[in-house]
């Protein structure tokens, strides 16, 4: 099991930099947005609190977790990390596509931790840690990609964990205002349960209709949808 550090993190942290990490959760999903965080250490240094080690072993790629062990992790990095949230959603990843949608979501938690951790004016130090192997475009601050990053950097995969908690649960809440989907136990991925709904009743508002198992299941339905949102938001 990969447990990250943060070594990246004091390497930067000694060159002057301040190091912010980044990931997302939700860009495979058929259904509900696409949610980005961004985090930043609270501490001076990097060091873990002497007695809480193994609560720390939790702050790991969010995907190897029971989501029991994500919720405690969640609480954790609440405590330890300032916190940037970003959540795009259904509508406009199907106008800009899901990679651009994430990008916009990852803006936008960044924005927001800036607010959070007074960062203002500090633009000149921050150095972005992200998840995978793509640079934010358009962004004018240093950035570096980790492939894996969740696995590696402590930081990022401290974003991870905020990022899945946190789109689970605005999911969770789709399944009561959607019932009969099934989102709260496949959290709009395209299973077989979201399929064979998805046949039987057509697509929700949250639906990414440009997806093409949506567009699959239902092609009448969806296909009529989309062009007309797609018309109306021409003519706005």
């Amino acid at each position: 099991m990969n447990i990250p550090d943060f070594s990246r993190e004091i390497r930067l942290s000694a060159e002057g930099a301040i190091p912010i990490g980044i990931d997302e959760a939700g860009r495979g999903p058929l259904a509900g947005p696409v949610v980005a965080a961004a985090v930043l250490w609270k501490g001076e240094g990097f060091e873990i609190p002497s007695g809480r080690e193994k609560e720390f072993s939790l702050i790991r790629d969010s995907k190897k977790l029971s989501e029991k062990q994500r919720e405690t992790a969640y609480t954790l990095v609440q405590e330890f990390f300032h916190v940037g949230v970003g959540i795009i959603s259904a509508e406009t990843i199907d106008r800009v596509n899901i990679l651009q949608a994430t990008f916009l979501a990852m803006k936008a938690a960044l924005s927001n931790l800036e607010r959070v951790a007074e960062l203002r004016g500090k633009e000149s130090s921050l150095v972005l840690l992200i998840d995978g192997n793509q640079a934010v475009p358009n962004l004018s601050l240093k950035q570096e990609t980790v492939v894996e990053g969740d696995g590696k950097v402590r930081s990022i995969a401290a974003a991870s964990i905020i990022a899945k908690v946190t789109r689970d649960r605005l999911i969770i809440l789709a399944d009561h205002e959607y019932p009969g989907y099934g989102f709260a136990r496949h959290k709009g991925y395209g299973t077989e349960e979201h399929m064979d709904a998805l046949r039987k009743y057509g697509p929700t508002p949250i639906h990414r209709k440009s997806f093409r198992p949506v567009q699959l299941a239902n092609p009448e339905i969806v296909n009529k949808r989309f062009s007309r949102d797609l018309q109306s938001r021409k003519r706005s």
